[in-house]
Parts: structure tokens; sequence; C-alpha cells
């Protein structure tokens, strides 16, 4: 009788093995799936996208004149004019999105971002300041323009702002899923000092400011959008090996911890990475905000919690947002280009709010 019972039990667990097991192979199909079919929409986008403009082409023309094909103007307006925005979209979407995902898990909070915890808006006072004092002082002349300096100081404010979050974060100062306060609290800050450096500029000066926090994909050369991929390509790389620490983090620091992982390293390497790659993406692109919000929470729609999946989908979803909005901003009121980062904040902000609301709900 004991020895039947044993049988049972043993076939009993081989079968709920085996169903786990295929289980989780269906999951993990389902995921490739999902981000294949990502991964063809983005591909569709960038192909609407190059055909549309001031003048209009064909898809099939576009792609042709992609190639060096058709006529000089057509070639001209793809390769010259739509092709980097495109390129910029991509790379800058994805670098954004991936870094919001990684900093959700680190910090332990759904609503982090590099726009939600301080760093695009440090990015900002960097830029106002090298606008307004930096160039000026170096070529005397308040007309003149340095992409160059200027992306090198809004990287600095970015950073600065990163590690005041990641001093906050790695110091136990605040609860991980406060951190948040303290984006408020640098955004406030760099606003404050934002706006007293524009109180003694001209109105030259300020059209410029306004020009770059405004968000512009059409400005970063290629070779910029070349120290962005590399940028990326490095964080991304660092992002894959440490998927599965991020899955630990997901259970809570004490479960991670008890499975070997080291919490603290792991937190503060994700902050820092991620600010490095939101810095870089928002230096050369300007405020383009909720990127980072976005994306990883539509990723999580489809793909579920797994950082295995939800860092290449976040950041093809990333990519696909970022030129669907450029998209949107070309080309609702033609031939006027609307500011990206305002049609972003209109996506991103009705999500901030309801993720705010159902916060609220669960601990009620």
């Amino acid at each position: 009788m004991r020895t039947c019972s044993t049988q049972a039990f043993a076939e009993a667990r081989d079968t709920a093995a085996h169903a786990i097991t295929q289980e989780r192979k269906h999951i993990e199909r389902r995921n490739v799936v999902a981000i294949f079919a990502m991964v063809v929409v983005l591909l569709v986008v960038a192909a609407i996208e190059l055909a549309c403009g001031a003048s209009a082409i064909d898809i099939p023309t576009s792609i042709a004149a992609l190639f060096g094909q058709g006529s000089a103007s057509d070639i001209a307006a793809v390769q010259g004019i739509r092709l980097p925005r495109v390129v910029c979209a991509i790379i800058s979407g994805a670098g954004l999105a991936i870094a919001g995902a990684v900093l959700q898990s680190v910090l332990e909070n759904p609503l982090a971002s590099a726009s939600t915890v301080g760093i695009s808006q440090g990015a900002g006072f960097g830029a106002t300041f090298a606008i307004l004092m930096v160039v000026p002082a170096i070529t005397g002349s308040s007309a003149s323009v340095n992409m160059g300096m200027t992306a090198l100081f809004a990287f600095a404010g970015a950073m600065i702002s990163s590690l005041v979050v990641l001093a906050f974060s790695r110091l136990g100062l605040l609860r991980p899923e406060s951190i948040i306060l303290v984006g408020v609290a640098l955004s406030a800050l760099f606003a404050g000092a934002s706006t007293i450096i524009q109180y003694f500029a001209d109105d030259v000066e300020l059209t410029k400011v306004m020009f770059w926090q405004f968000g512009d994909l059409s400005r970063a050369t290629w070779s910029q959008m070349g120290f962005m991929f590399v940028v990326g390509l490095v964080c991304t790389v660092y992002f894959i090996f440490n998927r599965w620490n991020y899955n630990a983090l997901q259970n809570g620091g004490h479960v991670a911890g008890g499975l070997g992982v080291s919490v603290d390293r792991v937190r503060v390497l994700g902050v820092l990475f991620a600010s490095i790659m939101a810095a870089a993406m928002v230096s050369f692109v300007g405020l383009i905000n909720f990127i980072g919000l976005i994306a990883p929470h539509i990723a999580r729609r489809f793909i579920g919690n797994d950082y295995r999946y939800l860092l290449p989908a976040s950041l093809v979803l990333g990519a696909i947002i970022m030129l669907a909005s450029d998209l949107v901003a070309r080309m609702i009121i033609s031939p006027i280009i609307l500011p990206i980062g305002a049609i972003t904040s209109f996506l991103g902000a009705p999500l901030f709010l309801y993720l705010l609301y159902r916060g609220y709900r669960r601990q009620a």
C-alpha cells in the first residue's frame, strides 16, 4: 500500500512538473512572438516616418531613396533630413525606455523614470546654464550657439541629479518607494535655479533655452548619435547581464538578498548606469519626458514582469513611442512641427496619474 502511495505521489509530482515546464515554455514563446511583433511595428512606423514630411513620398519610394535610388530630391529628403531624425528617435526612445525599466526595478517604484526622479530636469538646468552663462562667456556673444558645450553641461546636470538620487538610495535616507519625492524636490530646485538665470537673459538667449527645452530630434549630428548609441549599447549589455537580479528585486530587497543577490551593489550600479543612459539621451535631444515611464508599463501588459523579456520589449516600445510621437508632432498641423516633448507629456501625464491612483487604491 505504501509503495503504491509513493508511486502515485511521484507520478503526480512529475505530472505537475511537466505541466509547469510546458506552461513556462508557452509563456516564453508568447513573449518572443510579442517582441518580434513589436519589432515589426517599429519597422512599419519607421517606414511611415521616412515617407511623411513637408513633401509627401510614398513608402516604396522612400525606401528606394533610402538606398540611393530615385530622384535627387527624394534621396536628399530621406537621407539628409528624415533618416537622421528616425535614427535619433530610435536610439533616444530605446535608451530612455530601458533606463526607466531598470530604475523602476532598483528603486522598487513603478513611477520611476528619468523625468520623475529629476534627471531630465538636471539636464535642463545644465543646458540653461551653458546657453546663458558659459557659451556667452567663451565667445563673447549671446547669439552664439555651441551644441557640443550645451550637451556637455546638460550631461553634467543630469549626472549631478542622479548622484543625489543615488546618495539617498544608497544611504537609506528614504524608502525606495518614496524616492520620487527626491525627484520632486530636485525638479523644484533646478526649476528655481533656471528661472533665476533666465531672469537676467535677453530675448535671443531665452529663445535658445526654450528651443532646447522643447525637445528636438533633428539637432543631434551623426557623431553625437554615435556617442548615444555606444553609451546605450554598453548600458544595455550591463542591464541584460543583470536581468535575473532585477527579477529577484521584484520580491523585495530582503528576498533578493536571501537568494544571493548583492542588493546594495545592484541598486547603486543600476541607478548609475540608468542615469548615464538617460543623461546621454537627454543631453542631445532635450527634455522629452515620460518615455521611460510609458514604455515599461505598456510592455508589462504584453510581456509580464520577467526582465529577461521586459528589457528588450521596453527598448523596442520606447523607440516606437518616440517615433509615433514625432510623427504626430510633425503631421498634426503640418508643415508646423510641434515640440515632441509636449506630445509625450500628453501621453505620459494621464498614465502617471493613473499609477498614482492605483497605488493609492492598493494601500487603502
